[in-house]
């Protein structure tokens, strides 16, 4: 059987919620052969991170190789790159191997408030790694920090949207899990488009920016145009957060795995 490849460049969280634990198991239901490239290992459950290891850039750089010199990649994604140097490596292997199909998730915040991302990095992700994309899935505070300015209302995350395409990205997703009408925000440089779902009521969300974002991914790597592919994820985790786990003392985390049923 042959299976579409995606690749997560991402950290490991201990607890299994988010990170390339949540990646590969996306990319698992929806039917795509998951490979990664570790970028930092974190002590993490759902109540926060309490400790963070970096790799060396160039093992993930080593990594991303290994992966594509053997295997190929049809779309990758990136989570937590943590470092400039990181953030180096990563963009100079996405152009090396012409990894176009990329989704860039500029994870900065775990969901109990650790950073994720060091200040002087964000430069970099903005510079380097933006312009590559083929979609860029920020939630609010994300957006904020990338545009330096508030994102909040309908039409600032429309803006919002413009602006990062405007920087590079091919297209742009800015999530509304953070506003009232939860609605999340489409711009390709041609088509704006509003892709709303229910918010389901729940505090167990762990994971499910980097769900959201390896499911278009996914999509993409199974030959889903943009939109197509970032609509089909919203339904995706929208379904993931409905069926979250209730493990934990904290976030517990969403349940890319929903569509399993246990035997009787």
């Amino acid at each position: 059987m042959k299976l579409p490849v995606a690749l997560t460049i991402a950290g490991s969280d201990s607890g299994g919620g988010a990170g390339i634990q949540a990646d590969l198991k996306t990319f698992a239901a929806l039917g795509v052969h998951g490979t990664s490239a570790i970028t930092a290992i974190t002590a993490q459950n759902t109540t926060g991170v309490t400790d963070i290891l970096e790799l060396p850039a160039d093992l993930v750089r080593k990594q991303i190789a290994a992966v594509v010199d053997d295997i190929g990649v049809q779309a990758a994604k990136t989570g937590m790159l943590a470092s400039a140097a990181i953030i180096g490596v990563v963009a100079d292997a996405v152009r090396e191997y012409g990894l176009s199909l990329l989704v860039v998730d500029p994870v900065m915040v775990a969901k109990g408030g650790a950073k994720l991302l060091r200040e002087d990095a964000i430069d970099a992700l903005r510079e380097q790694l933006l312009p590559l994309a083929a979609v860029v899935t920020p939630n609010l505070p994300e957006a904020e920090v990338l545009l330096g300015r508030p994102v909040a209302s309908l039409e600032e995350r429309k803006q919002a949207a413009r602006d990062l395409v405007a920087m590079g990205a091919r297209a742009a997703v800015v999530k509304g899990g953070h506003a009232e009408d939860a609605t999340d925000i489409y711009f390709d440089g041609a088509q704006m488009i509003e892709l709303r779902a229910q918010r389901v009521d729940t505090v167990n969300t762990h994971g499910s920016g980097c769900v959201f974002s390896a499911a278009i991914a996914a999509w993409l790597a199974r030959g889903a145009d943009p939109l197509q592919a970032a609509t089909q994820a919203r339904s995706f985790i929208t379904q993931a957060i409905a069926n979250s786990l209730e493990i934990g003392r904290g976030h517990g985390p969403v349940n890319p795995m929903f569509a399993l049923r246990k035997a009787d």
